[in-house]
């Protein structure tokens, strides 16, 4: 399978590889903090564990970062 992860292609060979598979497999660090985005829809951490990635799919892990004066 092919997804375009943070704008890079990847191959995987893998069945079913769900959000929570590949922040596994790409060493999020803090995967507490990170924000995914496949296709441009947001996805709670909640859903990662159940939701299975499809070849083709474009994912985005987003780090939100509070700040300012």
């Amino acid at each position: 399978m092919k997804l375009l992860v943070n704008g890079e292609t990847k191959d995987f060979n893998f069945g079913n590889l769900t959000i929570s598979d590949l922040l596994k497999i790409e060493n999020i660090k803090n995967p507490e903090v990170v924000t995914v985005q496949v296709n441009g829809k947001f996805f709670s951490k909640e859903q990662y564990p159940s939701t299975i990635l499809k070849d083709g799919d474009e994912v985005e892990f987003l780090y939100f970062i509070g700040g300012g004066k």
